[in-house]
């Protein structure tokens, strides 16, 4: 029997062609990973050979680890060609069908569907806020936000007797009281508290202005997409300290101390700076070319892993463009991606659509650092859920390079 039909290929020849059963390849649909096509006339189900081959792709792994580069088995986040897929679910389409909640629970329970999260269920102990704010009375107001939330969470976890219980319903229990306690405890910008989602709340922290409902669904699929990320250097600190049992705020404590480094979640405060020092669009040129003489890495753009562009990004920044066109700080930011590309730099990545979503909202300084943060506390969160299940802590090997020793 011919196993093509109008170029569709039978369920056969996708489950050879992916290296699966007939029951994974039936998941993957109820799941919504794959679609397919039903032939009356054959009885059968077709599938479109270009989206087996991309599942294919994505379930291949990358690449041999390189050099400072560990293997680690995860059922959690794959890398595709420009974006990550959440337990086999495009992170841009649940961006823009989910909330951060529904995703975070998705990532943490891997139940069938993402759900959407009960707000009541995502409230931060009152002790415990209290204390975190007390702990911050000394610091400087110009203390930045991702500096604060070590502070925090380490206070949280003081104040936290169930701190301990590393089951998983009693983890999930405790990452919605420590992200709800993450953005809570944060100095205020608005006048007062701000209840409901977690983008909502959030936003309370980091601008002083009531949100617009565009504005705002925007914060909530910058949280999505940068819910989790694969082994990325935070992430692969906060499984090292989950395999030796540590409890969860350790584990964020861990990602958080890594997550500001300029070359992970810290660089959309390079991208911020970019952003508010080209004033007007005409001073993109100025700019980047002050940048490209005195040999500073540009911040934003490119990705040692999404060498086509960062669909993240570049997503991003198209939602930006609905909710306000025209305004005057999404024109700077076009004008510079002009030039970059003028000058055939590589494209933007999610960092540089973080600093422009903190620029035309008139975020905080180092607000995108607080989103990716806050966001990527999900992403550890479900990976240090993934290592509890396993009894051996992660132990790299060092190559000695060092004097040779007498024994």
């Amino acid at each position: 029997m011919n196993d093509q039909v109008d170029g569709w290929i039978d369920a056969t020849t996708a489950a050879e062609r992916l290296g699966v059963k007939h029951a994974t390849l039936y998941a993957y649909v109820s799941r919504g990973v794959l679609r397919r096509r039903h032939d009356e006339t054959r009885h059968q189900s077709l599938f479109d050979p270009a989206e087996i081959e991309d599942l294919r792709q994505r379930r291949r792994p990358r690449r041999r680890p390189g050099p400072g580069e560990m293997s680690i088995e995860s059922r959690l986040t794959a890398l595709g060609r420009d974006r990550p897929y959440y337990r086999g679910r495009d992170a841009l389409e649940l961006a823009g069908s989910h909330t951060f909640e529904a995703v975070a629970e998705w990532l943490w329970s891997g139940s069938t569907t993402p759900t959407e999260a009960a707000a009541t269920h995502w409230r931060a102990s009152d002790t415990g806020v209290i204390a975190a704010r007390a702990a911050q009375s000394g610091l400087p107001a110009h203390v930045l936000p991702i500096d604060r939330l070590q502070i925090i969470v380490a206070t949280l976890a003081a104040t936290d007797p169930m701190r301990h219980h590393l089951d998983p319903p009693a983890v999930i229990v405790t990452g919605r009281r420590l992200i709800a306690g993450m953005i809570d405890a944060l100095p205020l910008c608005e006048d007062r508290d701000a209840a409901g989602s977690v983008a909502r709340r959030l936003w309370s922290k980091l601008c002083a202005t009531a949100p617009e409902p565009g504005l705002l669904a925007v914060l909530d699929a910058a949280l999505v997409l940068l819910a989790d990320h694969e082994l990325a250097a935070s992430t692969v600190a906060a499984r090292v300290a989950a395999s030796v049992r540590a409890d969860p705020y350790a584990v964020v404590t861990s990602g958080l101390g890594v997550a500001g480094g300029p070359m992970h979640g810290g660089a959309s405060l390079g991208a911020e700076r970019l952003l508010t020092d080209t004033r007007v669009p005409a001073q993109a040129a100025h700019v980047i070319g002050a940048c490209s003489r005195r040999g500073d890495r540009i911040p934003g753009i490119g990705h040692h892993i999404y060498k086509s562009g960062d669909a993240r990004g570049t997503h991003l920044f198209t939602l930006l463009r609905r909710a306000v066109p025209g305004h005057e700080r999404l024109a700077v930011a076009e004008a510079v991606l002009a030039e970059l590309k003028a000058r055939k730099l590589p494209e933007m990545n999610i960092d540089f659509a973080l600093a422009t979503l903190s620029a035309v909202t008139g975020m905080i300084n180092g607000a995108g650092e607080a989103i990716f943060a806050i966001a990527r506390t999900a992403g550890w969160l479900a990976h240090a859920l993934e290592q509890y299940e396993r009894d051996t802590p992660l132990r790299p090997r060092a190559i000695y390079t060092g004097p040779v020793i007498s024994e």
